[in-house]
């Protein structure tokens, strides 16, 4: 799995036109599931993203959680993080995992997130969405497991 992790002011996510999710302060997670993923990653990443403490506290540091901060938090899957760009000018996509497997993963990983004390808000598997987000920082991570 390998997870692009987004601290935001807020974030929305939109499809044909219409936003199906927002979220105000909190966690843009943008999920890829490789073909090779077997799940086994979900309790430790859930558990890291919500614990890691990447908000800052009254000095300014970066010393609080997603939980600490009563934050929110935007899951939405993106296949494209599995792409191969090694070689020639196409990304191919062989090692993302194929749809069923990657969605029923994905929604397992925001049960995982619920089970960690953060209720996530969605876009929408397999659709074409527009992400709108006010990064803060910007505070980004990349996360693989």
């Amino acid at each position: 799995m390998k997870i692009v992790l987004q601290r935001v002011h807020s974030a929305e996510v939109a499809v044909d036109g219409n936003i199906i999710s927002s979220i105000s302060r909190g966690l843009l997670i943008l999920l890829g599931i490789a073909s090779e993923d077997d799940g086994e990653q979900i309790p430790w990443l859930a558990k890291k993203i919500t614990e890691l403490r990447i908000f800052p506290d009254n000095e300014g540091k970066m010393n609080l959680s997603v939980r600490d901060v009563q934050g929110e938090i935007l899951l939405v899957s993106q296949f494209t993080l599995c792409a191969s760009i090694e070689r020639g000018r196409r990304p191919d996509f062989f090692t993302a995992a194929e749809s069923v497997k990657a969605e029923k993963m994905y929604e397992e990983f925001a049960r995982e997130l619920e089970k960690n004390g953060t209720i996530p808000k969605l876009g929408s598997f397999g659709a074409y969405m527009k992400i709108s987000l006010v990064n803060d920082g910007p505070v980004t991570f990349v996360l693989e497991r």
